[in-house]
C-alpha cells in the first residue's frame, strides 16, 4: 500500500490557511499555491539518491554530496496543476515538464483525457504527478495508468494540496505503489464532488475564470 504524507509544516500550513479563504484574490492565489508546491517539493523529494564528488573549494579540496544523476519530470493535470509547476522548477530547473489535460464528466464526475504531451524520455525519469486537489482521485487515477501503461513510467508520485479521505483511498486501490504528498486531508466529498471545508475550484481562483 502506498503511503500518504500529510505536511505539518507552519509554513505550509499558514499558507494554506490563506489559500483557503475566499477572500484571497486570484493574484494572492496563485502565487501561494506556487510556494506551497515549492515548500512540499522540498520534502517529496527527501528520498534522492545522493553521491559523493571531489571539489575545490577556495580553500582546500573536499568532498561533497550532489544528487546521483536522477531524472525527474514534473507533470501537471491540467488546468489546475499547472499553479503548482513554476514553484517546483524553482527547486528543480533541470526537471522536464509533461501535460495530462483531463476534465471531469459533470454527469458522471468520471475524467476524460483532452491531452496528453511528454518528454520523450519520460519512462527514465522519475515522475511527480501534480495537481492541487485530490477530489475524488479519479483525475489522478488516469493520469497514473497514462503515464504506467502508455509511457512506461516505473517511479510516479502524486502531490497534492488539499485531498479528500475518499480520493486518497481511490488512488491507493487504484495505485499501491504511488506515494502521496498532500498539504491537508480535508473531511469529505459533498454532493457535487468538491472537497470539504477545501477551497472551492483551484483552476477557477488559479486563472480567475469565475
Amino acid at each position: 500500500m502506498s503511503t500518504v504524507y500529510v505536511f505539518d509544516h507552519p509554513l505550509i500550513q499558514h499558507k494554506l490557511s490563506i489559500l483557503r479563504d475566499e477572500a484571497t484574490g486570484v493574484k494572492e492565489f496563485r502565487e501561494l499555491v506556487s510556494e506551497i508546491a515549492m515548500l512540499m517539493c522540498y520534502e517529496a523529494t527527501r528520498d534522492l539518491p545522493l553521491e559523493e564528488v571531489e571539489i575545490q573549494t577556495p580553500v582546500s579540496k573536499a568532498v561533497v554530496r550532489r544528487i546521483a544523476g536522477k531524472k525527474l519530470a514534473v507533470v501537471p493535470i491540467l488546468r489546475a496543476g499547472l499553479g503548482m509547476v513554476d514553484g517546483m522548477l524553482a527547486l528543480l530547473p533541470s526537471a522536464k515538464v509533461g501535460h495530462i489535460g483531463l476534465y471531469r464528466d459533470p454527469e458522471t464526475l468520471e475524467p476524460v483525457e483532452y491531452y496528453c504531451k511528454m518528454p520523450p524520455d519520460i519512462s527514465e525519469r522519475e515522475v511527480i504527478v501534480v495537481d492541487p486537489m485530490l477530489a475524488t482521485g479519479g483525475s489522478a487515477a488516469a493520469a497514473c495508468d497514462f503515464l504506467k501503461n502508455k509511457y512506461g513510467c516505473r517511479h510516479v508520485k502524486l502531490m497534492c494540496i488539499i485531498a479528500a479521505p475518499e480520493g486518497i483511498a481511490a488512488m491507493q486501490d487504484a495505485h499501491p505503489d504511488v506515494d502521496i504528498f498532500v498539504a491537508a486531508e480535508d473531511e469529505k466529498l459533498n454532493e457535487h464532488g468538491y472537497i470539504v471545508p477545501g477551497l472551492g475550484d483551484a483552476g477557477d481562483r488559479i486563472f480567475g475564470t469565475k
